[in-house]
């Protein structure tokens, strides 16, 4: 047996003499991979404590999934010059309407993480639409992360001014005595106001004629002129009907009242027993984005919402902004996902 006078590198020994061209290449190749394998968790440390300390050196962009001067631009809006002003950099909102949402959130979702490309969430693009979609573009849970919440928007159920529904009681006794015969408007199938009329079904055992719109405008404009008999949407939608008398406030979907709604009751109160749906708005970053730099995108938006024009335009617009820290926030994300999950499975809601 002869003797062994070459040396191991990487577990790859190499013979003197007598080891051939392929195997040399193969153990190099061992010792760059190796070698790769160390660095990269030391060039990531590297990477995340030098972005930390200067971040940020550019102006950071805000997707908006969505056309100007809806609710997530507006909330967007509100929040760019406090948040810009905080960080020490320009915040640009970028809107990226169509598919539902998911063509801008998508954007920010497969973004290089470092922290100048963030997503205005809402629940429209981070917990429902994707928790009806088929084959959604993104997985929430995994592939975004949280920086901060925002605000919460309650939803109303209406009825039209030209009904003869008065109350929650009325509606309920008409649906139940009549079912299939009371007619209900969305912003369209899929949306959050849709998985909140199939919830009420699900819960208060009503059969209801669910009438699909494409936009909340449409199917507001069509319950004002009694072509349907009611509908769920964000009271920030409807609260000026409501006001005018166009529309009726029957009930309010969370659990306490609203200041704008102090006299209507909650679903819960009316015995729709822990019936609670609201719309939530919050700032996230692709996955993978530094600690660091979260936490300092983090700071920066808390000082942003304690902005005093910032609160005062938030309390005009009717929203309630969400008092919870960012771990209370990401589960708070994580249960509203699983509970709209649940609600698509049971109506057998999946969307292409």
């Amino acid at each position: 047996m002869g003797r062994n006078n070459g040396v191991s590198i990487l577990g790859v020994s190499i013979l003197g003499g007598s080891m051939k061209r392929f195997n040399l290449r193969t153990a190099l190749a061992a010792l760059c991979v190796g070698a790769a394998s160390i660095a990269a968790p030391l060039a990531s440390a590297q990477t995340a404590a030098t972005i930390a300390p200067d971040f940020p050196t550019r102006p950071i962009r805000i997707m908006v999934p969505f056309a100007p001067g809806g609710n997530v631009d507006i909330t967007a809006r509100t929040i760019a010059t406090a948040l810009g002003e905080a960080l020490g950099q320009q915040i640009v909102v970028d809107n990226r309407a169509g598919g539902g949402g998911f063509i801008g959130a998508t954007v920010a979702v497969k973004a290089v993480p470092d922290g100048y490309t963030l997503l205005l969430g809402s629940s429209g693009t981070i917990t429902v639409a994707p928790a009806v979609a088929k084959n959604p573009p993104y997985d929430p849970v995994r592939e975004l992360v949280v920086i901060g919440p925002i605000h919460s928007v309650p939803m109303v159920l209406t009825a039209s001014g030209k009904s003869n529904i008065n109350s929650y009681r009325e509606f309920a006794a008409l649906a139940t005595a009549k079912p299939g015969l009371v007619s209900i408007a969305s912003a369209g199938s899929g949306t959050s106001n849709h998985l909140a009329i199939e919830l009420l079904m699900r819960d208060a055992k009503l059969k209801l004629i669910h009438v699909p719109y494409k936009g909340a405008g449409p199917a507001i404009t069509d319950l004002v002129g009694g072509q349907v008999d009611s509908m769920i949407d964000q009271l920030t939608a409807s609260i000026g009907h409501i006001k005018d008398g166009r529309i009726r406030a029957l009930a309010v979907t969370t659990r306490k009242r609203s200041v704008l709604l102090p006299d209507v009751p909650t679903l819960n109160e009316l015995g729709v027993a822990g019936y609670d749906v609201a719309t939530f708005t919050g700032l996230f970053a692709p996955a993978g984005t530094p600690r660091p730099v979260l936490d300092k995108l983090a700071a920066a938006l808390k000082r942003a919402l304690a902005n005093t024009a910032v609160k005062e335009r938030f309390t005009a617009l009717g929203v309630e902004l969400i008092d919870l820290d960012v771990p209370a926030f990401d589960a708070y994300v994580k249960r509203d996902f699983e509970n709209w999950r649940n609600v698509a499975r049971d109506a057998k809601i999946s969307m292409e």
